[in-house]
């Protein structure tokens, strides 16, 4: 679901009135273009920037290990976000563009950000060709048949890191919630989201003066709206699984400090055909002391699934302008695998 900078993103789009936080994201949208149920996605275009919504991102995740079985994660996220529901050329651009990236091994993480203003070339999105950028970070289509997205080429660096990897799509683009209508309250507020969850990786990680050749399963997330969150929602929890079956789920708690969390959860089949669950059909239990809470107890009955998801790293900590944790997950119970966690919203360790 993936929103975690989406604070600093929402905050400047709404203006130096709004309190810090992710509250931020339940703000009002007047003038942007509010998610509707009946809209279907339309491809190459979607792809693309949609600059009549207020807030949107590209975010890829993805499990990899090296000829050792050392496990590694990355994450490459591209934000857009608008200060006004219009579009303008060079520094009259309303469109704020933010880079994160990451990447976690057994024993550290690294973190690094981009913040670029619209309309400069500096920062963009493309759909067809694809591509999605922000200084020489990118994310390029290399498909030379089928849509944009089956093959990808994606690299980032920061202090201490870069990556560079090449995807390859073995299944379909999968709709998030209803035919893409992914609901997050029980205010109704929305958004419109995708993803494409069946990448194969191949490239090469940059840590510490040596490269390490990795291979592994990769995640992309696509999502815009203009108001995703209601006024008390401040913070959620979202997971990206691959399981051994070759199955998939995406899910998410979101919490709200008015009453009970919001969940939502797609089951995705071998062959790509999802299955949505509306609130309370997933649950998610904190298994560990720590805040935020790096293992969990995961259950989805409709599926039989119940799973217990323990971070490959703890200390995966991104300390960004808005600071979140995000990494790589190990899956054990009624089901095997690995994916990701991500949780927004929790006091940064001191």
């Amino acid at each position: 679901m993936n929103a975690r900078c989406l604070a600093l993103l929402a905050t400047l789009a709404a203006g130096p009135a709004v309190a810090q936080g992710y509250a931020g994201l339940g703000t009002q949208a007047d003038g942007f273009a509010i998610p509707a149920p009946e809209t279907r996605f339309s491809f190459p275009e979607d792809h693309g920037p949609h600059p009549d919504y207020r807030i949107e991102w590209w975010y890829l995740t993805a499990n990899l290990t090296d000829a050792d079985g050392t496990d590694y994660g990355i994450q490459w996220t591209l934000f857009r976000s608008a200060l006004a529901p219009n579009e303008a050329k060079g520094w009259a651009s309303p469109q704020i563009w933010l880079g994160n990236a990451g990447l976690t091994t057994p024993t550290d993480h690294y973190a690094a950000e981009r913040l670029a203003r619209g309309g400069t070339g500096q920062a963009g999105a493309t759909a067809q060709p694809f591509e999605a950028w922000i200084d020489e970070w990118r994310m390029a289509s290399t498909a030379k048949t089928g849509d944009q997205l089956d093959a990808l080429t994606l690299s980032a660096n920061g202090d201490g890191f870069a990556y560079s990897l090449s995807l390859d799509a073995k299944g379909p683009l999968v709709p998030q919630g209803v035919e893409g209508y992914s609901v997050k309250s029980p205010e109704g507020q929305a958004s419109h989201y995708y993803s494409q969850p069946f990448y194969e990786i191949a490239g090469t990680l940059s840590l510490a003066n040596r490269d390490v050749s990795v291979t592994g399963q990769g995640w992309l997330d696509r999502e815009y709206s203009s108001q995703p969150l209601s006024e008390t929602q401040d913070g959620w929890d979202w997971i990206s699984l691959h399981l051994d079956t070759g199955a998939k789920l995406m899910g998410f708690r979101l919490r709200d400090r008015a009453g009970a969390p919001f969940t939502s959860a797609t089951w995705i089949a071998p062959d790509g055909t999802p299955t949505p669950y509306p609130d309370g059909a997933l649950t998610m239990t904190p298994t560990s002391d720590t805040e935020p809470p790096t293992s969990w107890q995961i259950t989805l009955p409709a599926q039989n699934l119940t799973v217990q998801i323990d971070a490959i790293n703890p200390q995966a900590w991104m300390p960004l302008s808005f600071p979140y944790w995000e990494g790589p997950v190990r899956i054990s119970g009624s089901h095997a695998g690995r994916g990701y966690l991500e949780m927004t919203g929790y006091p940064e360790p001191e």
